[in-house]
């Protein structure tokens, strides 16, 4: 007769990668975000690992938690096993959908940046789908299902555009305006995502310091373009963004005065995509014909500063 003992329950691995992220990241929280769950759930993982453990991994506190000398001895390893795995996965994902391309980027950037320019790729790369995905940070490439990251960042990935800012409206609302000064008697228009706008600019450019810019703030950037455009006010614009409404005309730069910012718009994917996978290809093209700066914005109107 044989012997069929019952073999010793092993750990799950939605656990361990609660745990990896939990203790990369340092918090229960930003685990809970990057893997789709609530925290309550990345909470419950974790505690049924240390129970299988017979060990805590992790010291509780009022004001969050902190790795135990155990939790901070195992992190390396299973760090470097998922960062093995998400590659694994994505060299899968190239070999099961080769021309499926996952891009993740800022929602102002997939509507003014990229999509102007998704015809062009499509033209000239047949075949290839390209599936985008607004979000509002940069994702992990190493633990989600997206090959290209596109935002604005000071140091990842290369450089497709610097981030130059300046006020831009309609050439109503420029009509109106004679420096800098007159800021202070018109709307200023500002969005959640860059809230320091209208600071980055003052402080950057030679704009008289005592204004102070009042004005609706949008919960999207594209909004407050369009009430620019409806004339609503004067708006911080990102050059790499607003190039064909500021070719076109439908937007000017009321004043000369435009400061580089130190982040830029770049583009990163994870290393080790074979040189043949769509991935790779979609991003050697943005970063050639994709990335070419379009042409300048027209110069201020006559009278402008």
């Amino acid at each position: 007769m044989a012997v069929a003992p019952p073999r010793p329950k092993s750990i799950a691995l939605t656990a361990l990668r609660a745990f990896e992220a939990a203790a990369r990241l340092g918090g229960f929280s930003a685990a809970a975000e990057e893997l789709g769950v609530n925290p309550g759930a990345i909470s419950a993982h974790i505690k049924a690992l240390e129970a299988e453990l017979g060990a805590p991994l992790f010291q509780r506190s009022p004001k969050g938690v902190v790795l135990t000398a155990l939790g901070a001895q195992a992190l390396p390893g299973f760090r470097q096993a998922f960062d093995q795995m998400g590659l694994a996965v994505q060299q899968l994902r190239d070999a099961a959908a080769p021309r499926v391309v996952h891009i993740a980027t800022l929602p102002a950037i997939a509507q003014f940046w990229l999509s102007p320019r998704l015809p062009q790729l499509r033209a000239e790369m047949p075949g290839t789908e390209i599936s985008i995905t607004a979000l509002e940070q940069p994702p992990n490439l190493k633990r989600t299902p997206y090959d290209l990251c596109l935002f604005y960042d000071a140091d990842q990935g290369e450089i497709l555009s610097r981030d130059v800012i300046f006020p831009v409206c309609n050439p109503a609302v420029a009509a109106e305006l004679h420096g800098p000064q007159d800021l202070s008697r018109i709307a200023c228009l500002s969005d959640t995502s860059w809230q320091q706008d209208w600071h980055d600019w003052l402080s950057g450019s030679a704009a008289p310091q005592n204004i102070t810019p009042r004005g609706p703030v949008y919960s999207l950037y594209a909004l407050a373009v369009e009430e620019a455009l409806n004339g609503a006010g004067v708006l911080i614009g990102h050059e790499a963004l607003l190039a064909s409404h500021l070719q076109s005309g439908r937007l000017v730069a009321p004043f000369s005065q435009r400061v580089t910012l130190p982040r830029a718009l770049r583009l990163w994917t994870m290393p080790g995509r074979g040189a043949a996978s769509a991935s790779r290809q979609v991003a050697e093209w943005l970063m050639t014909s994709g990335g070419q700066d379009l042409p300048d914005a027209p110069k201020p109107p006559k009278g402008g500063q």
